[in-house]
Parts: C-alpha cells; structure tokens; sequence
C-alpha cells in the first residue's frame, strides 16, 4: 500500500474545533472592549460639547448658551464665517448627533438669553453599542448612570444622587 501525504479528516476537524474554542472565547472579550471605547468616546464628547457651550455663551452673550447641538457645529455648506446659527465650534459628525455608537442632544434652557443647558449622550443600541448613559450641565462634569436608562429629563436629574460624575 503506498503511504499518501496530508491530514486525515478526523485531524481537520479537531483543528477546527480548537480554532471554534477559542473564538468562542475571544469574541465577548472583543465586544466588552468596543463598548469601553464607544463608552469613552461618548464621555470625551459630552467634555467636548460643554466646552462649546461655553465658548459660544461667550461667542454670543445675547443668545446664551446654544439651544441645540447643530447649532454648535458648521453649516451644511461648510463654515465660512461663524455665526450664532451655526458656531463651527465642534465638528459635523458630533454636531450631526451621532458618533461612535451614541446619539448626542444639547438643549439650552432659560432666558433670552439661555442660561443653562443639558447635554447627553446615549448608546444608539444598549448592551450592544454602550451599556452607560451619560450627561452634562453648564458645570462641565460629565456624569454616568448605568444601566443607560434613555434620555435625561433635566438637568436636575443629571445632577442628582442617581447619576456619578466619573473621577468621583
């Protein structure tokens, strides 16, 4: 009988049981980092978004701080000359309301003119683009609740007991 040269069936499928495994275990680990990033995104965005405000309550003291997130960010055009409607303070896609897995809101309140706003950031998809909610006043501290439980209400909730400002 002539020796023939390869793998056995029986070898393939052991290769491909060990290669199955180990995917098996690699891949929450893959989706658990993806969310930590988009949650980290999400946070350094709503920084972001407060420091806009606060450059255009200074920008244009008359309006306040801005009183939505498009306003922050160029026209569709392209920014030639900033202006109240369209600051060109933060780029098209945050102004845009998503990025990264998360749907972003600014509202300013109060006045003419407005003086104080509400910022959140909210995964798109929970436990699959993010798993925290997070949101910011004019105070400039991001705060995070997990579960996301949905948009915030009010600036009074973000700043109550059932939100955690991150460093704290």
């Amino acid at each position: 009988m002539k020796k023939q040269k390869g793998f056995s069936l029986i070898e393939l499928l052991i290769v491909v049981a060990i290669i199955l495994i180990i995917a098996a275990i690699a891949i929450p680990n893959l989706l658990r980092a993806r969310i930590a990033a988009n949650e980290s995104s999400a946070a350094a965005s709503l920084r972001t978004i407060a420091t806009a405000q606060q450059s255009f309550q200074t920008a244009y003291p008359a309006v306040g701080y801005a009183g939505t997130i498009a306003v922050l960010g160029p026209p569709a055009a392209g920014c030639a000359a900033p202006a109240a409607t369209n600051a060109c303070i933060i780029d098209v896609t945050l102004a845009a309301g998503t990025k990264s897995g998360y749907t972003f809101a600014s509202t300013g309140a109060g006045g003419p003119p407005a003086t104080s706003f509400l910022s959140t950031a909210n995964a798109v998809t929970v436990n699959s683009t993010g798993v925290k909610g997070f949101c910011g006043t004019e105070d400039n501290v991001v705060r995070f609740i997990t579960p996301d439980p949905g948009p915030v209400a009010s600036a009074a909730v973000c700043v109550g007991a059932t939100y955690t400002a991150i460093g704290q």
